[in-house]
């Protein structure tokens, strides 16, 4: 990739080690190109508003703003890609929220690393062709008005708002879990066991609060303690006459309560 179409990122931590450790690590990588790098937030917010990068790499606790402050600094069309590469796991989640690519703990292995970047690149390249599809339309738009044609109306872009991929803090690592993997979820107290990929993960939210972020289209309620994910279920079974299990395509089966039955009565 020549550098006119290279991934131009930033390197911000407030420790010189490990800002030489990224850049060694990033010079290996022919697609991306490094435009600067900084060691305090204030310093961050001005390069990226000047070098307008593609990606930041961003420590959170940083001198006199930390991570999340430099982006609340940011306008909407001055944020960037960002991976998070912190010491501190406590903050996955927040920044998840503010939709960061990916999420590194120091330290890392370097493959790790290298799979946040991958990710990265195939994120920002696709990012780039939605830009140049809009311009394009933009442009054919203009042609039909002048040509007397109606111009194009654009497709409705619905708001994201059910979640679509949950940080979970496991053997002191985070994992990023896309939801379309989980099979399950059961109450767990104050936390929920989130079964996926034949592996189950605890994670600190309340059955309720994890319900309300998720798509009632795809995930059902089927008892006080459990939450499928309706396109995982392979078999509906009546056990007597009163009593509905779900067989889930992983083997697990799981009671239906009765005051969620009606859900499943046009499938029977």
């Amino acid at each position: 990739m020549n550098a006119a179409v290279a991934i131009r990122t930033l390197v911000v931590d407030d420790e010189p080690l490990a800002r030489e450790g990224l850049r060694l690590l990033l010079a290996a990588d022919p697609e991306v190109s490094v435009v600067g790098e900084a060691g305090n937030g204030p310093e961050a917010v001005r390069l990226i508003r000047e070098q307008r990068p593609d990606l930041v790499l961003l420590d959170v606790q940083m001198p006199e703003l930390n991570g999340f402050e430099v982006l609340s600094h940011l306008g909407p069309g001055e944020v960037p890609a960002v991976i998070f590469v912190t010491a501190y796991d406590r903050y996955a989640l927040r920044a998840f929220d503010i939709h960061a690519l990916d999420y590194l703990l120091k330290p890392f292995r370097d493959d790790r690393f290298h799979d946040a970047i991958g990710r990265a690149k195939a994120q920002i390249r696709l990012a780039r062709m939605s830009d140049l599809s809009q311009r394009l339309m933009s442009v054919l738009s203009t042609y039909g008005e002048r040509d007397g044609a109606p111009a194009p109306t654009p497709a409705p872009t619905a708001t994201e708002r059910w979640v679509r991929r949950l940080a979970i803090r496991d053997s002191g690592r985070v994992v990023f879990l896309d939801v379309d993997e989980i099979e399950y979820i059961e109450a767990a107290d104050y936390y929920v066991q989130i079964h996926a990929g034949g592996k189950a993960y605890l994670h600190r939210e309340t059955m309720q609060g994890l319900e309300a972020r998720l798509d009632p289209e795809r995930f059902m309620r089927i008892h006080r303690s459990a939450i499928v994910n309706s396109s995982r279920i392979r078999e509906l079974r009546s056990e007597g006459r009163r009593d509905l299990v779900v067989v889930l395509t992983g083997g697990a089966e799981l009671r239906v309560a009765r005051s969620h039955r009606e859900k499943f009565q046009h499938l029977r």
